[in-house]
């Protein structure tokens, strides 16, 4: 069970390195990618709440990609 645990706890400490190691570039292409992801749910029709989610969303990754790229 030990085994496990430590197992699983050096997969998420892994995982947690990797980061943007891919450079600015890689940083942006994911900004991109979470903005349109984000439009598509949109398109799907929301609710208000999720919607104000949403709008808060674009605007935080919107910022993000202004000085990413």
């Amino acid at each position: 069970m030990r085994t496990l645990t430590m197992l699983c706890a050096g997969l998420l400490l892994a995982g947690a390195s990797y980061g943007h190691e891919g450079g600015p570039e890689l940083e942006c292409e994911e900004i991109k990618q979470k903005i349109r992801y984000i439009q598509s749910k949109m398109r799907s029709g929301y609710t208000r709440s999720q919607g104000e989610k949403m709008e808060a969303d674009l605007r935080r990754l919107r910022a993000l990609r202004k000085k990413a790229c």
